[in-house]
């Protein structure tokens, strides 16, 4: 990886002594380490557990399914990780940040979790965001660069590039194996002392005034007590806060595709395709190459209909196929005809405008809610974590974006 002009300080902030909660300062005095629940084992919840017991912390991790479960949004095969977020520099910063710790896990594990296949934005035109992203790539030192047409055709000859302007290329991102990476981070925790159980917490509502919350009760009638808890609930955080986070956290449904490459062809490979996204005038379109044989996949980044997600349907629509399959007819002449090996439902919990929330309870003193990934939060795992960790051990962000009172109920993302 490159030496960026930021260090990780700089990047995230530090966590001091002085910004530990009161009831875990009072645990510290006794000579306890002090205790912290938390609520979810997807991608945010995981990594924020990991912060928790970095900062020394008794952690219990619950999951209602178990980490990085099928009706989880960190559930499937691979996930995107980028730097290019057009004017919003905080989610460049963040992507950045957590990058090393991806690349850490995939060493520690037994098959990599990171593939550095690099990542290829294309535009129909120079587009603001592609500007705004060159911008804040320069300020931030980060090695990108821009191409012609023709420079993407000779690189990557498997694209067609028919209508595109200009390119923008990653060379430090790539995907992550997002089921596998979760899972495997849970193991190493359990490892190094994680209390790991599964159980489903009952809802919370608002109390009569400001209070802690002494322990998570669980739909069996068995609670687990701690002086500091964490609800990152992925596509549940409106069931588990009912009264404050109804229609402010949205699920919907998305659906992605993985067609066969040729026989014999290597040409889809990681070592020879991108990750690539494509801003053209028909909507954003994204997909990875063919990373551990499971085929070339293919999305639609657009906001499907509205979910819930007990009850989702897991099978693709035939409008669904029948656009993806006309989108790669077009962009992937060598897919033409190509055998569509699996296909996935896969959610977005969306906030009103694609920020995150990472906040604390405005009843319960001890409670902080992580969430509102919005189909983007994946790659910054790691960084979310962090911030989430701060937050439950007191100290304020000083971020008003991942604040519950700028969560709105309408649906106007501005975050892509």
């Amino acid at each position: 990886m490159a030496n960026f002009p930021l260090n990780r300080r700089q990047l995230i902030g530090g966590m001091t002594a002085g910004a530990l909660a009161p009831a875990v300062l009072r645990a510290h005095s006794r000579g306890s380490a002090g205790r912290a629940v938390v609520v979810g084992a997807g991608v945010f919840g995981v990594w924020t557990a990991k912060a928790l017991m970095d900062a020394g912390l008794h952690v219990t991790l619950m999951d209602a399914n178990g980490p990085a479960n099928a009706r989880a949004s960190s559930a499937g095969e691979s996930r995107m990780t980028r730097g290019a977020y057009g004017p919003d520099e905080i989610y460049t910063r963040m992507a950045l940040a957590s990058l090393s710790d991806w690349k850490a896990l995939s060493v520690s594990a037994e098959l990599p979790l990171f593939h550095a296949h690099g990542v290829l934005f294309f535009f129909h035109e120079e587009i603001d965001y592609f500007r705004q992203s060159l911008e804040v790539h320069h300020r931030l030192g980060l090695p990108t660069e821009e191409l012609t047409p023709e420079q993407m055709a000779a690189r990557y000859p498997m694209i067609d590039y028919d209508g595109v302007a200009v390119g923008l290329f990653e060379p430090e991102f790539g995907a992550i194996m997002a089921r596998r990476s979760v899972q495997t981070l849970v193991a190493q925790m359990v490892l190094g002392g994680l209390d790991y159980r599964r159980g489903k917490a009952s809802p919370l509502t608002m109390p009569r005034g400001p209070s802690p919350l002494g322990a998570v009760r669980l739909d069996d009638g068995s609670q687990i007590e701690g002086d500091i808890m964490v609800y990152a609930l992925g596509p549940w955080m409106p069931q588990g806060f009912p009264d404050i986070l109804d229609r402010k956290i949205v699920t919907s449904r998305q659906e992605v595709f993985f067609f066969a490459p040729p026989a014999g062809s290597d040409d889809f490979s990681p070592a020879k395709m991108p990750g690539w996204a494509d801003f053209d005038a028909g909507g954003l379109h994204y997909g990875f190459p063919d990373l551990e044989a499971r085929g070339a996949k293919i999305c639609f980044d657009n906001h499907g209909p509205e979910v819930d997600p007990d009850t989702n349907p897991r099978q693709v629509t035939k409008e669904g196929l029948a656009e993806i399959i006309a989108y790669r007819d077009r962009r992937f002449p060598k897919l033409r005809g190509a055998p569509l090996l699996e296909t996935r439902v896969c959610q977005y919990e969306n906030s009103s405008n694609g920020d995150y929330l990472i906040d604390r309870h405005p009843g319960y003193t001890n409670v902080t809610m992580v969430g509102a990934g919005s189909g983007h939060g994946f790659k910054m795992g790691p960084e979310v974590g962090r911030l989430a960790a701060r937050v439950a051990l007191g100290e304020d962000l000083g971020e008003p974006r991942f604040t519950l009172a700028t969560k709105g109920t309408t649906q106007a993302r501005s975050v892509i």
